[in-house]
């Protein structure tokens, strides 16, 4: 392994002050050769067969996008790109992560010299996937885990309050926090991306 190996970086984020920090924080790495920022799936993609990034570091959720989505996208365009996930409200179990072709995750919540130190791990060939105790605690509380898991089996609201011994009321509330959670805008998305990042079996 070369320690003194210079990467091109690609930020993959859809947030202006997390991709301008993203940007000031691995631009200044010695061993940065070019740090590139995408916004969007179709931006990442371009400059991804444009500079063959040696690592991208991708937000798991692209406003409507799907990050572990990109990840398998990038991983078929550029088998030499390797990818480190990251998030600031969603959690991905590393069987997931491992799934979509990714090597790390790290959450938003590390330090910035920790983030730096993962995209550079990542880069020269290794995997970031902290210990399951080290990982921060559940995205959805127990009960909201409990209406997702009713949501994926197909229950309406009102069944789901039936079920729980809630009224609808209550189970509507717990919707609205498990959508906004996970950046859903319905249902099924909900669903979709409760399964992509490993929330539902």
């Amino acid at each position: 392994m070369n320690e003194e190996r210079r990467l091109r970086v690609l930020v993959v984020d859809d947030h202006d002050v997390v991709h301008w920090g993203f940007r000031q924080l691995l631009g200044e790495q010695s061993w940065v050769e070019r740090c590139l920022a995408a916004r969007n799936a179709k931006e990442a993609l371009e400059l991804t067969s444009r500079y063959r990034p040696h690592v991208a570091l991708v937000d798991l959720f692209l406003g409507s996008e799907s990050g572990a989505d990109l990840c398998e996208t990038i991983r078929a365009q550029s088998p030499d790109t390797r990818v480190l996930l990251i998030s600031g409200a969603g959690r991905i179990s590393p069987q997931a992560a491992k799934a979509t072709g990714a090597s790390g995750f790290v959450s938003k919540d590390w330090g910035a010299h920790d983030v730096a130190m993962a995209v550079r791990m990542v880069g020269l060939g290794m995997t970031m996937f902290p210990p399951q105790s080290d990982q921060p605690t559940t995205l959805l509380s127990q009960r909201e885990q409990e209406v997702l898991a009713l949501i994926a089996g197909g229950s309406t609201n009102r069944e789901i309050a039936a079920q729980l011994y809630l009224s609808p009321h209550t189970v509507k509330e717990h919707t609205s926090a498990l959508y906004r959670k996970l950046k859903a805008r319905n249902r099924a998305e909900a669903v979709q991306r409760a399964q992509r990042i490993g929330l539902l079996g």
